[in-house]
């Protein structure tokens, strides 16, 4: 075993022979099973910390059961990513003057799957340095032809059911992209607008007018009502009368709803349905026209394109010509330019307002009315369901009932509030996507706007006799497809019985997953599951939080404060990282901020933690709170945890190789026990019954905590300094008993950090487990996990080592209140009417003394100060040459002035502590404290010499 510590030397060479040997792989020979599905990142992502973050913790559930003799099987992917990966592929033949529309859609195709072929699979090879034991054997990607086999299948079952249809509706709309965008997709950034109040003249009384405030005059054009609250007196006088619209000369009357708040701005709103949701929603209670004014790539049309709403086409009309074809922007200016010429502008007031942006290309989104294809989320079948308990209910109903019966659990149990709260408020899902990257929707039209849905062009040509037909061009929404793996990623086909898999795997034992998308993909796995199969997906949700930086700052490129796992993992000097940081980026006019970020946070490069670390700092961070505030500080604490375990199987290899340690041929030899040795087993198996219930309630951070307290605190410090005493001091069978404690606890600890520190538990344990008849299999992950034996707590022993542990901190702190230095040794007198020879023998080592010796009575002594431990008298006898002991700590109070004033001077500046960022400050002021508790020690020391 090398003396150093290197996780890069072992880290590739057992994650090959772990793949290589098939140890990731399900057993189907084994009874009970535990499966786990990954979130499947998108195929144009590489690795981040949120990654690291929920891989470390399903890693580790999977680690763990198998080593309980589970059927285990964690299932990885990943996933097309429609808009993103068409957005790189699109951008990457821009740089060469090509747009796809030059391409067309086949040899665009063709490009992004080049591309995916060569960059797309980074993620899952990154995913394997931070020690994903996933079956690799059962990878899948979402647009496989596994997996599009199942969504056509899927899709087709739907609409033939009566729940998939194709509608006009308001959707999210990306004018660049040229796409509806889900809600995920859409980022509301707080932008600086304005508020204009209009005036809308009376049609019988022009000289009268209602006051309109709004923060869109542009669409105006569209509107088709003014709305007032129905209890508010200053209007109830108008309601069902006629406004004349400004600038068009068209009439629209004044309704009563109560969506309009009184006592917001005039109490008078506009009502646009084409052009805003809550709009939309009010026009529908009205029954009002749908008049569309903008075109798809957001300019005025020419002619407003009007509705009813039950997608009737109604008689268009012209819209004013001066405004036909310029940009929404362009119309916002222009119009509010005519509205103030006219009189009919009040007044601009600035105004702070949430601006709805694509989070892919920063464009202002614009609720749109297009035709869209749709899943029902209320509405029943009309057969064709398996027979279960969820047979009969609408989509909707199957994944409300299957949480609401207990069937799957949130973990923690308040993110229920969150998932019945937009389930309680669910419209119905549009699954279509104006791209070329993606499944596309399997729908034929003929000559005459027919819709024949099928598996293929010949099918659908069967259905619609021998018209001609084209295809539709538009693609499903990638949340269609992510919604299906539970089942389709384990063999389902269409009309066949359960796979060998499905039976395993389905319901899964837990889903992983962040809070953002408790809709978006849980939900919509329950309902696509429960619908298809009949089961829930998933037994246990577990929700974790978001990783953010050390401020509690969202991790952005732009930020400079995103850490790479593999960088944490490997190590990047300055140089490097700087390159790697401002490379790319999608605002390159930022890099200079990220630039002064990176020199700020990272002024010497990031050095190499190793994957151990890195996964026992998330395990530590896995609590049920919202957020991650990840420190760079902790991780390199858990580099040095990594160096402490390193360093104590050293330390056991150099007592116990070629020496009798009671195994194997010696196991029947006598052990003679002491109370060291038995505290240290039973501390052993309090640890292992904490950590086991910490896995199985998914409290990572409770795991670690034990983990580390038992192996840093309790073996290290205590024990292997004890057992040092023990092989120097004691007898044979003592000694013997105390290599086999040594050996059995270390391997045993070795096995319960293995789920979350795999690397360095598998190198040390290949060669712990021979020397102590505990390897029975052929690597630790194949290994028991161990088991918890109330047997082995034995509370004399822990009543000893608590006397034993407070007699050693009454000398150290009598050393400390002394002054004595950690390199001068002195001898103890204890006075005690019990007998403490059990405890003497230890302290001379680990308190740093010459001799431990009990006494009647304490000598004589004018200065030695007198400890009292339950009613034993401490006493430390040691000459102390005053003058140089004075001297010393006259020199150390100097300096530590020095540094007192210098850190009040930086604290004291003039807005230091209200303009530098917090944690400096909080930094500063941890240092201050200390330095004056050090000040106040040595005052205290100087005022007993004089």
């Amino acid at each position: 075993m090398l003396n150093k510590y290197n996780p890069s030397e072992i880290e590739t060479k057992h994650y090959q022979n772990w793949e290589q040997n098939g140890y990731f792989a399900a057993d189907f020979a084994k009874k009970d099973s535990f499966s786990i599905q990954l979130p499947p990142p998108n195929v144009t992502g590489t690795l981040h910390m949120g990654h690291a973050f929920n891989q470390t913790i399903m890693d580790g559930l999977a680690r763990y059961y198998r080593m309980k003799g589970y059927n285990t099987c964690w299932i990885p992917g990943t996933d097309h990513a429609g808009i993103a990966t068409q957005i790189v592929v699109e951008r990457q033949l821009a740089a060469q003057n090509i747009s796809r529309h030059d391409l067309g859609r086949e040899q665009f195709l063709e490009k992004v799957w080049e591309w995916k072929n060569i960059s797309g699979g980074t993620i899952t090879q990154q995913m394997r340095r931070v020690g994903c034991s996933a079956d690799w054997a059962r990878e899948y990607f979402t647009m496989d032809e596994t997996c599009a086999e199942a969504v056509t299948a899927v899709f087709v079952k739907l609409y033939n059911q009566g729940l998939i249809y194709r509608g006009k509706r308001l959707v999210n709309w990306d004018p660049v992209l040229g796409t509806a965008v889900s809600d995920l997709e859409v980022e509301n950034v707080e932008t600086d607008g304005s508020m204009w109040h209009i005036r809308y003249p009376l049609a019988d009384n022009p000289d009268e007018a209602v006051v309109v405030a709004t923060t869109r005059p542009e669409t105006l054009l569209g509107d088709v009502a003014v709305a007032v609250h129905p209890e508010d007196e200053r209007y109830t006088h108008l309601i069902g009368k006629q406004l004349i619209l400004p600038l068009t000369g068209r009439t629209i009357p004044v309704i009563a709803d109560e969506y309009v708040e009184k006592d917001f701005g005039s109490g008078c709103v506009k009502i646009t349905p084409t052009h805003d949701f809550n709009d939309y929603e009010v026009g529908k209670r009205h029954d009002t026209q749908l008049i569309s004014v903008l075109s798809l790539d957001a300019k005025i049309l020419a002619m407003a394109e009007v509705f009813d709403y039950r997608s009737k086409v109604l008689e268009s009309f012209r819209l004013p010509e001066k405004y036909a074809g310029l940009d929404r922007f362009e119309a916002r200016k222009q119009i509010v330019a005519d509205l103030d010429e006219a009189g009919l502008l009040v007044k601009t007031e600035p105004h702070k307002l949430m601006t709805p942006k694509g989070d892919r290309t920063g464009s202002v989104i614009e609720p749109m009315l297009t035709n869209q294809w749709f899943v029902a989320m209320s509405a029943t079948p009309n057969g064709g369901e398996p027979d279960s308990e969820f047979k009969g209910m609408s989509l909707a109903q199957k994944a409300k009932h299957a949480v609401d019966s207990g069937a799957v659990k949130f973990v923690p149990e308040n993110w229920v509030n969150t998932y019945n709260q937009w389930m309680n408020n669910i419209q119905d899902w549009c699954i279509s996507r104006q791209l070329w990257w993606g499944h596309q929707i399997p729908a034929w039209y003929d000559e005459n706007g027919r819709i024949y849905v099928a598996h293929n062009e010949e099918e659908a040509q069967k259905l619609s006799g021998s018209l001609k037909l084209t295809r539709d061009k538009d693609v499903l929404d990638t949340w269609f497809s992510s919604a299906l793996v539970p089942f389709t990623t384990l063999g389902w086909k269409d009309g066949e019985p359960e796979t060998e898999a499905m039976k395993a795997f389905i319901p899964s034992n837990v889903l992983v997953t962040g809070y953002e998308i408790i809709f978006f993909w849980v939900a919509r796995m329950i309902m696509m599951t429960t619908h298809i199969v009949g089961k829930v997906p998933f037994r246990d949700v577990y929700i974790h939080g978001i990783v953010r930086d050390h401020e509690g700052k969202k991790m952005s490129k732009s930020e400079g404060n995103v850490i790479d796992p593999v960088d944490l993992i490997d190590g990047i000097d300055l140089d490097n990282l700087l390159i790697k940081r401002t490379t790319g980026l999608r605002k390159p006019e930022t890099a200079p901020q990220v630039r002064k970020a990176t020199e700020k946070l990272f002024p010497e490069g990031i050095p190499a933690m190793g994957t151990d670390a890195l996964r026992f700092t998330m395990a530590s961070y896995a609590s049920l709170g919202r957020s991650v505030n990840f420190d760079f500080k902790r991780a390199e604490g858990y580099r040095n945890f990594c160096n402490k375990i390193w360093n104590a199987t050293n330390f056991v290899l150099m007592n116990t190789e070629d020496k009798d340690c009671g195994y194997g041929a010696t196991a029947t030899e006598p052990r003679g026990y002491s109370f060291p040795d038995m505290w240290i087993v039973g501390r052993l198996n309090q640890t292992i019954e904490q950590v086991t219930q910490a896995y199985e309630t998914y409290r990572f951070d409770l795991a670690a905590e034990s983990l580390y307290s038992f192996v840093w605190n309790d073996y290290c410090d205590w024990y292997l300094e004890l057992a040092k005493v023990q092989l120097q001091t004691g007898c044979e069978s003592r000694q013997r008993a105390t290599r086999h404690t040594l050996l059995c606890v270390l391997e045993v600890s070795l096995r319960l950090l293995h789920p979350i520190m795999p690397f360095i538990t598998e190198e040390l344990w290949q060669t712990i487990a021979p020397m102590c008849d505990a390897q029975t299999a052929d690597s630790i992950m194949l290994a028991p996990f161990p088991v918890y034996d109330s047997e082995w707590i034995d509370q004399t022993a822990f009543d000893k080592m608590n006397t034993l542990q407070e007699l050693i901190g009454a000398v150290r702190n009598l050393r400390g209140e002394m002054g004595i230095a950690p390199s001068v040794k002195a001898p103890l007198f204890v006075e005690s009417a019990d007998n403490l020879a059990d405890y003497l023998k230890y302290l001379p080592m680990m308190a740093r003394l010459t001799e431990a010796t009990q006494v009647a009575t304490l000598p004589e002594s004018d200065d030695a100060p007198v400890a009292v431990m339950n009613g034993a008298r401490l006493m430390l006898k040691v000459e102390v040459d005053k003058a140089a002991e004075t001297a010393r700590l006259n020199k150390e109070a100097e300096k530590l002035q020095k540094a007192l004033d210098k850190l009040n001077a930086k604290l004291s500046k003039p807005g230091y502590t209200d303009k530098a960022p917090t944690h400096l400050v909080e930094k500063d002021k941890a240092e201050l404290a200390e330095l004056e508790e050090k000040m106040a020690k040595v005052k205290v020391g100087l005022a007993k010499l004089a």
